[in-house]
This record gives structure tokens, sequence and C-alpha cells, in this order.
């Protein structure tokens, strides 16, 4: 005969008890009830506790290089405030993890374009502390600054970044979000503060979540996957965050000299791939904290793509702009498996995954696409839109990169994105 008191439900205090408790759960009796007389109350065992990983992000303004030759925009472009080797105003994320408060402090007027790329695993317990430096240009403006997780689907209003519902990070304070992530793909980060501006200004990036399948299952070995598929379907070899984003120098230009933007006058100059426009794109990665690394020392990652013939390649693809771009690679076939940090699966788990050369994509989206390295050789992954393709509106640039496929065994195994 079953025993009523295992079959009652657990009541609102029993659940409380087990929310608030320290380091155990205890499933408590209702009150009165026999299963009080039969004693104490059973005590589970302490969960295995999560990962943790730590972060500490620093806001502030600074200045950067589009692509040289470019046709002038007058008097926009370039700027004649800028500091040698730039001509861009912007707004950004700096990570400054490790660094000694005064070392934090010197970072005032040094952001970068786009924000650092994070990536973690999930279930992991992050914390990132974000310190608000303010403006070195502009001292005037008093603005806040958040970070939001942008498609996060278990952000609570506290740590969301939407200054509205939650907290803004004003000038010389500092606060530290958490966030749990229990969906693997690819999402977006942004400030959230008067996010028409901030956006266009350039504080956005790439924030990727690694899944608990990497680790291996009773049906899948261990390895590199997009998604916790169940059957390996999502297994790549190296991986390359590429996050979409159009530069209107007027608005920069304004921000920079005390003056007002009108929105709805929006006209991009530079269509931009981790904030570099082609042909910077190609350049490799650089280090914000290195005086060496030139004139793209606030735009340090790569839009690069490389890979050996034969091994599979995830692109994970991102739009913070404010326009729909269309990317095509000629002569290679894209298999998207994701969008939007959803595996494309049917409600019966079948697959429904896409073969195309063409990826579309929204403001605020993101695609996981995964491709085979064709041949050795070059390949060109382009917006197909024209005016993406120039920059200032002449020449060949914009949202454009390459694939380099070198022969098979030639390239070492990849450590990290866009390495």
């Amino acid at each position: 005969m079953t025993d009523p008191v295992r079959q009652r439900s657990i009541s609102r205090r029993a659940l409380l008890a087990g929310v608030t408790g320290l380091g155990t759960w205890a499933v408590l009796p209702e009150s009165g009830s026999d299963a009080q007389l039969r004693g104490p109350a059973a005590v589970l065992p302490r969960a295995v506790p999560n990962p943790t990983a730590t972060l500490h992000l620093a806001a502030t303004d600074g200045w950067v290089s589009m692509p040289q030759g470019s046709p002038p925009i007058s008097p926009f472009w370039p700027d004649p405030l800028a500091p040698p080797n730039t001509d861009l105003y912007v707004f950004g994320f700096r990570d400054v993890t490790g660094l000694s408060a005064t070392e934090v402090t010197a970072q005032r007027g040094k952001a970068q374009i786009t924000a650092p790329l994070l990536g973690f695993d999930q279930e992991t317990d992050i914390k990132i502390k974000l310190t608000n430096l303010g403006l070195a240009q502009r001292p005037d403006l008093v603005d806040g600054h958040t970070v939001h997780w942008h498609g996060f689907r278990n952000a609570i209003p506290l740590f969301d970044g939407v200054p509205e519902l939650s907290i803004s990070v004003p000038i010389g304070r500092e606060f530290t979000y958490f966030f749990r992530p229990h969906d693997a793909g690819t999402y977006m980060y942004h400030c959230h503060f008067e996010d028409v501006e901030h956006v266009q200004m350039g504080m956005t990036g790439i924030v990727y979540v690694r899944p608990t399948q990497n680790a291996g299952t009773a049906d899948v070995p261990p390895g590199k996957y997009v998604y916790n598929d169940g059957d390996g379907t999502t297994r790549y070899d190296r991986e390359f965050a590429l996050m979409l984003t159009e530069v209107w120098a007027e608005a920069h230009y304004r921000d920079a000299h005390i003056q007002t933007t009108d929105w709805t006058d929006y006209k991009p100059s530079f269509f931009a791939f981790n904030g570099r426009c082609y042909p910077d794109t190609l350049a490799p990665n650089g280090d914000p904290l290195s005086p060496a690394a030139g004139r793209l020392r606030y735009q340090p990652i790569s839009a690069l793509v490389t890979a050996n013939a034969g091994e599979r390649v995830l692109l994970r693809l991102a739009n913070l702009g404010y326009w729909n771009h269309t990317l095509t690679a000629d002569g290679i076939d894209l298999l998207v498996v994701g969008k939007d940090a959803a595996l494309l699966r049917g409600r019966d788990g079948s697959a429904e995954y896409q073969v195309t050369n063409t990826i579309e994509i929204g403001p605020g989206e993101s695609r996981d696409v995964i491709f085979t390295a064709p041949d050795a050789g070059t390949y060109l992954l382009y917006d197909r839109d024209l005016m993406s393709l120039a920059n200032a509106g002449g020449g060949r640039g914009g949202h454009l990169t390459e694939i380099r496929i070198s022969p098979p065994g030639t390239l070492a195994a990849q450590t990290r994105a866009n390495a």
C-alpha cells in the first residue's frame, strides 16, 4: 500500500525552507501531520556546486580607426579631434580582469569595439563586475551604463541590465551581475542605458554558452559541440564569432562635439565585423594593453576565418546593427543549426537544420552556422548588400572578410575562439 505521506506534494512552507536553507535541503512536514510524529525531517545531501567564473568590465569612451584611404565625410569623418592613428569617437567596454584599481582607472578614455568576446560553460555561476569610468572626451555627460544579455532567457530583472527595471551604474561606481546560463548557444550583450545611442557608439559584444555535452554523454563522445543535440550533429573543430554592426559617422562626430543627433536621419557610413571594416577585417588579433598593437589597438578582434581542409568550422554570427543583413560564402555550403541561441529541432526531436549559402540575420538576432572546410584556398564571406560592401560609400570594404583554408594538418588545433 502506498504511503499517503509520500504522496503528499511539498507545501509552500516546505519549499521556502529548502530555498533559504544554508547548505542543505530540509523537507519540512506540514504542521500537525502524522509525518511530524515520525521524527525529524529528512535532510538531503548538498548538491555539487556549480563551476564559477568572474570577469571585470570597464565602460568608457575612446577613439578607433576606420580603414585608411576611405573617402572623407566632411565635416564628420575623419574627426578633427581624434588623436594620432585614430579618426572615430566611440563608447565601449574593456576587459580589465586582474588589473589593480589604479590600472583600471587608467583605462578611462580607452574603449574598444566591439566589446570583449565572452564564452562560458553551461550551468556556470558567472559574476561580471561592471565599473563605469566615465567619458574622457565628454565629462559633461553623466551617462550610466549596464550589461544586458540580449536574448538570455532566464535573467531576473535585477541582473537583466535594463535600467528601467533594474540598475544602471553611475560614474565612479561598480555593480556585479550574476548569471547562470541554462541554455547553450550564441547570444549578445550590450549597454541598455540610452541604448539607441550607446549601441551605435560601440557598446556591443558576443557572448556564447558551451553545452554540457562537451564533456561527453552515454551517446556522444567528448568534444566541441554547439548545442546539447544528443547525437553529435553540431560537432565542430574551430569557431569564429562575427559581430555585425554599422557605424554612422555623423552620430559619432556629434557625440564628440557636444551636439545632438536626430536618429530618424540614420544613414550608416561604415559596416563592421567585430568593429573592423575590410581590409582591416583580415588583420590578426591585437591587445588593447599593448602599445605595439598599432592603429587597430582598440579594435582587437580579428574577423579572419582560418581552418584546415576537411575540418568542421562554426560561425557564431550576431547582428546588433539597425539594418537587416544577408551574408554569403561563395563556393561553401553553410549548415544553419541554431537561431537566436536555440537548436533547430522539431517538436518530435527531428533535426530542422538548413543547408544554404546565404544567411539572413536581422537586428538583435544570432545564427549558429557550421561548414566543412573545402579544398585549400581563399574564399570570401561578405554581405550581399552593395552599400554594406563600401567604406564611407567608396571602394571595396565593409562587411567583407576571407575564409582561408590550408591543406590538412597545417594549422595546429584551435585553443580559443577567433584564434
